[in-house]
């Protein structure tokens, strides 16, 4: 269909953490927003929340709410993704979903913005969002794999409390209140108290031994790099920082490169800073990245255990509510906007089957 000049668009989850969020980056990059529907859950219906000087209500999201829609933004977790993305869909809405609902879903886009946007292409109402530390590792590996080939990846991240979500960030403030105080740290979010920890453990334990969240690293970076046997392999820990992600990554390529071909290389990614010079100690830090959109990426070095010049290390930083989930989904629209991909659905088909 062609684009009108202004657009309706939904945020479902607009009280949480990341749908705030997003709410601000429409406003930050001028969305063309015509009108503005903030949904969330029956128990955050009748709050308010402020988006571009103004005061909106937020309503209950039902699929009676999608009528209109030209974009959902959803961020609300996989079982409201999976009830209310079809019907939104199916009432002509493009549905781009920050949930693990319908990544893996071989019907489904799973797009990161400067990586693979043509796949928004052959989008069927639905688009998948990836989790956010495989949307700042992939548009790395997509420079290496581009220039040089992938053979083998592994990456461990260290992960700020804001992915879990607000009540993560308030229990990370509260024990440091405790320590403070000399009070017993309580934890409740997390199994052990966050404050001056690290957790190996984010997301339930798989039979194979690796958490969800680190397998979900190694299967949607195969997805969006359409590398479906890349060796890739993932430790994935919680620290205690409240904005962004970090990851240390070791990479062995199929043919040699050296550090400084490769820092060259990234710097010619949309998106991604390098910051790279140690004499200075000058490199990504998570509370620089913080309020960001970019990528950062330093550290950048030959892996000596790797023969040939095939094997590079790094550090990655990024926002994980920023370019981790709100900012990769306002891009994702501004492309089909651009492209001319949103499709009507709702007077030529029904609702998209279930997720896989």
């Amino acid at each position: 269909m062609s684009q009108r000049s202004r657009l309706t668009v939904a945020v479902v989850g607009a009280t949480g953490v990341v749908g705030r969020t997003m709410v601000q980056v429409l406003a930050e990059r001028d969305f063309p927003v015509g009108e503005l529907r903030l949904l969330a859950s029956g128990r955050s219906a009748g709050r308010t929340v402020s988006a571009a000087g103004r005061t909106i209500e937020v309503g209950e999201a039902v699929p009676e709410a999608f009528e209109d829609v030209d974009i959902a933004l959803f961020s609300a977790g996989g079982d409201v993704s999976k009830d209310l993305a079809p019907a939104a869909a199916a009432r002509g809405a493009t549905v781009i979903d920050n949930s693990s609902a319908w990544r893996m879903d071989p019907a489904v886009p799973l797009v990161v913005s400067q990586v693979n946007a043509d796949d928004l292409e052959w989008h069927e109402g639905i688009i998948a969002n990836p989790n956010c530390s495989t949307m700042q590792l992939a548009p790395i590996l997509m420079a290496l794999r581009d220039a040089v080939g992938l053979d083998r990846v592994v990456v461990d991240t260290y992960q700020s409390v804001s992915g879990t979500g607000a009540e993560a960030v308030a229990e990370l403030e509260g024990q440091i209140q405790a320590h403070v105080a000399g009070a017993p740290k309580a934890a409740a979010v997390y199994p052990h108290p966050i404050a001056f920890n690290a957790l190996p453990e984010i997301d339930v334990f798989l039979d194979n031994g690796y958490t969800k969240e680190e397998w979900k690293v190694v299967a949607e970076s195969r997805k969006i790099l359409h590398l479906p046997e890349l060796r890739l392999s993932c430790t994935a820990v919680r620290i205690p920082v409240f904005v962004s992600h970090s990851e240390a990554v070791h990479v062995q390529t199929t043919r040699p490169i050296t550090p400084d071909a490769a820092r060259a290389l990234f710097a010619t990614v949309p998106g991604v800073v390098v910051q790279d010079d140690p004499a200075r100690h000058e490199y990504p830090l998570a509370t620089k990245a913080a309020g960001r959109d970019e990528i950062f990426v330093g550290r950048v070095r030959q892996d000596p255990s790797v023969d040939g010049e095939r094997g590079l290390a790094l550090w990655v930083v990024s926002d994980n509510l920023r370019k981790g989930a709100a900012t990769n989904a306002v891009e994702i629209a501004e492309a089909l906007v651009g492209r001319d991909w949103i499709r009507a659905r709702s007077r030529r088909a029904g609702p998209v089957g279930a997720p896989a």
